[in-house]
């Protein structure tokens, strides 16, 4: 090659990579299914028509789901119910949090874990 001749580039072979089929990828977004938002808005209509809850708020990330609910919107929430589906087969996807971070039940079970709020869990202050 000469100084003359343009700089010539090797392309590189296209590098053959490992993907898993589509039903073991980690989804992007951890989200509740049909199944479990019915059971959640259950509990949550409940609690509304006594008068308990004002306000909900859903966060869908790459590791957990979300449903906070809020006694007034500007507040910190009361509640918290997490899916967490790295925790499945360890101490179960579903957990109640209260507003101080403290897990006041976990389960693999959504429906009994829900079944916290029918024991008159009540925020003191």
């Amino acid at each position: 090659m000469s100084e003359s001749d343009p700089i010539q580039f090797r392309q590189r072979a296209p590098v053959a990579q490992a993907t898993a089929p589509p039903h073991q990828r980690a989804p992007l977004q951890i989200a509740f299914n049909r199944q479990e938002l019915n059971a959640i808005l259950n509990v949550y209509g409940r609690k509304v028509a006594e008068g308990e809850w004002r306000d909900y708020a859903m966060d869908f990330g790459r590791e957990t789901a979300t449903f906070a609910v809020y006694r007034r919107a500007s507040e910190v929430p009361l509640y918290r119910i997490e899916k967490c589906p790295k925790l499945a087969r360890k101490q179960g996807a579903y957990a109640v949090v209260n507003a101080n971070g403290l897990i006041l039940k976990r389960g693999h079970e959504l429906a009994r874990v829900l079944q916290v709020f029918d024991k008159g869990v009540k925020l003191v202050t």
